[in-house]
């Protein structure tokens, strides 16, 4: 669906198997966005916050920003796979019920880092959200360990989606 065209709720259906991240954009203050994914509800809470759902298995990036009078005290990204009832999930704030974490990272200039990666996947004409779920997991171990992720490929993708073809 389009933009324009996806269900607003006014309140939410607690018995759907939804993935639910509440969104605040207060300018300078709070920043919470969500960089790539495929949300299939929205729900306006107020002109600053709102709730986008996601359905069971999307992958969607979350970031977090925030900031005082001294500057930003809060950079933060997370990649996560919505889970399906019944499945093992970690918490993130923000996020209900949670989900299955594949990346996790804070402090700007690794954020910038995944944001950069990111940009890079898109440059190939790759959404993101379908990019295999263990680069994000490659990525956020060798950022944690100091080093650079190695780029995702047009070749990992297609490996990537012949894996997930077959069932693997």
């Amino acid at each position: 669906m389009t933009a324009d065209t996806r269900p607003r709720s006014c309140a939410s259906d607690a018995a759907a198997p939804l993935t639910r991240v509440e969104l605040t954009w207060i300018e300078k203050r709070i920043e919470h966005w969500i960089r790539f994914g495929r949300d299939i509800e929205e729900t306006i809470l107020d002109r600053r916050r709102r709730v986008l759902s996601f359905a069971p298995n999307s992958v969607f990036a979350f970031v977090r920003w925030a900031a005082n009078d001294y500057g930003t005290v809060v950079s933060r990204i997370d990649i996560l796979r919505a889970v399906a009832p019944g499945e093992a999930y970690q918490t993130v704030p923000y996020v209900q019920p949670g989900g299955e974490i594949l990346l996790r990272i804070s402090g700007w200039p690794k954020v910038e880092r995944i944001l950069q990666t990111i940009d890079a996947i898109e440059a190939l004409d790759i959404d993101p959200a379908e990019a295999a779920p263990d680069y994000w997991r490659h990525a956020h171990n060798r950022l944690s360990a100091g080093d650079a992720p190695r780029a995702y490929t047009r070749e990992r993708h297609r490996a990537w989606l012949a894996r997930r073809s077959v069932g693997l």
